[in-house]
């Protein structure tokens, strides 16, 4: 079968916007290869995207060196468990791991139900919300700026910083990090940086005062390390929570009769959040360079070059999905790549599903129907070419 001709611009708004119908011709044969600001093969059909994740030995997650790296880097060029391979990642992952562990998380429950609720009572009588600055955006940050012990005053000032510095990341490669991002980015290592400063003062009963003890055993974090790790949990702990909430809401909108379903069954809520991460993920793709010269699915990837790994375009590969373009709440199975594979699947990915799970359901108890306040108006997504996210949801909910 001939290959279709693709289109693949991460740096193009209107492909952000709708990536979705350029994916079946990326699907329709081998690894295509194109030139965006360095060579870049794109891995998107399931079973590649599944051998690379898997493989750490021939594909690294050391990023290419590009001129104002040192200036947007917000982990000030110290390893973390996204940036590093074995055997480094593996010590950073043993060290952290235990912040995130199923009991931890079960530990949670109750918070997360109680922060939603106060989030949502204030629209009891509303006949219109915008969706993402009433729950999607502060949620996740509230979680998990107390897990780390930030003080209440201060959430809407991390997810301000966190905002800006991913829309930073989504800039074209050629004009480099924005004004607001390189400052967001300085800002929030400061902030935190004398929260670890404080914290090894006078310990807490939060996540830093954990790290810092941990960091003090043999074998530890050292500060630098710290540092980046907590900034790390901050950009993803709360940006890809955000777009699930977000990207799951207009999901169910778009699909009332899926909407339905979900009303008359919670019991399909869990099977739902895993159909949300497939459908619309909130990380489109993950980068990985080859460490020497190889080849993926028929296509010769040269050493030197970057590697797309486009989770959103495996899952909607119909090799493995049957019927992927179709919203389904209850499929099953549905094993989709979007928190990643291998050793670098997804630390965070329990807390999301849950603090995913418990604003939707509580959206749909909290309002008799959801379907969008104007569905002619465009939605506009924020700038990321990693991330996919909503800047605002404005939904009609009585």
């Amino acid at each position: 079968m001939a290959q279709a001709d693709f289109y693949f611009n991460p740096f193009d708004p209107e492909f952000r916007a709708n990536p979705y119908p350029h994916f079946p011709a990326l699907l329709d044969g081998p690894p295509r290869q194109l030139k965006l600001f360095m060579p870049t093969t794109l891995i998107a059909r399931y079973d590649d995207v599944i051998t690379v994740l898997h493989d750490h030995e021939r594909f690294t997650v050391r990023r290419p060196e590009i001129p104002y790296r040192e200036r947007i880097d917000p982990f000030g060029g110290a390893p973390t468990i996204l940036t590093a391979d074995p055997p480094v990642h593996s010590r950073l992952r043993r060290l952290v791991s235990k912040a995130f562990t199923p009991r931890r998380v079960r530990e949670l429950e109750p918070r997360v139900r109680e922060i939603t609720i106060d989030l949502l009572r204030g629209a009891a009588d509303s006949a219109e919300v915008e969706a993402m600055t009433m729950l999607a955006n502060p949620l996740p940050v509230i979680v998990i700026a107390e897990l780390l012990g930030v003080s209440a005053s201060d959430h809407a000032q991390f997810k301000q910083w966190s905002n800006d510095m991913i829309s930073s990341f989504g800039q074209d490669m050629a004009t480099g990090p924005s004004p607001a991002g390189l400052a967001a980015k300085d800002n929030l290592r400061r902030y935190l940086a004398e929260a670890i400063k404080q914290r090894s003062a006078n310990p807490a009963d939060d996540l830093i005062s954990a790290l810092v003890t941990a960091r003090d055993e043999s074998d530890a974090l050292s500060e630098n390390e710290l540092l980046a790790f907590v900034v790390l949990l901050l950009l993803a702990g709360n940006e890809t929570t955000t777009n699930l909430i977000g990207n799951g809401l207009l999901a169910l909108c778009r699909n009332p009769e899926q909407q339905q379903r979900l009303r008359e069954n919670h019991e399909l809520i869990p099977n739902a959040i895993e159909e949300m991460l497939r459908y619309d993920p909130p990380v489109q793709m993950t980068v990985r360079m080859p460490t020497a010269a190889t080849s993926v699915g028929g296509t010769e990837i040269p050493a030197g070059s970057l590697a797309f790994i486009l989770l959103a375009a495996a899952n909607r590969d119909p090799a493995h999905f049957p019927n992927p373009e179709s919203f389904d709440v209850a499929r099953d199975p549905n094993e989709h790549v979007s928190f990643g594979e291998g050793i670098h699947f997804c630390l965070g990915a329990p807390l999301a599903r849950l603090e995913g799970a418990i604003a939707i359901e509580s959206m749909l108890e909290k309002f008799p129907r959801l379907q969008l306040a104007n569905p002619e108006a465009k939605l506009e997504y924020r700038g990321s070419m990693a991330l996919r996210g909503l800047s605002e949801l404005r939904l009609s909910g009585r």
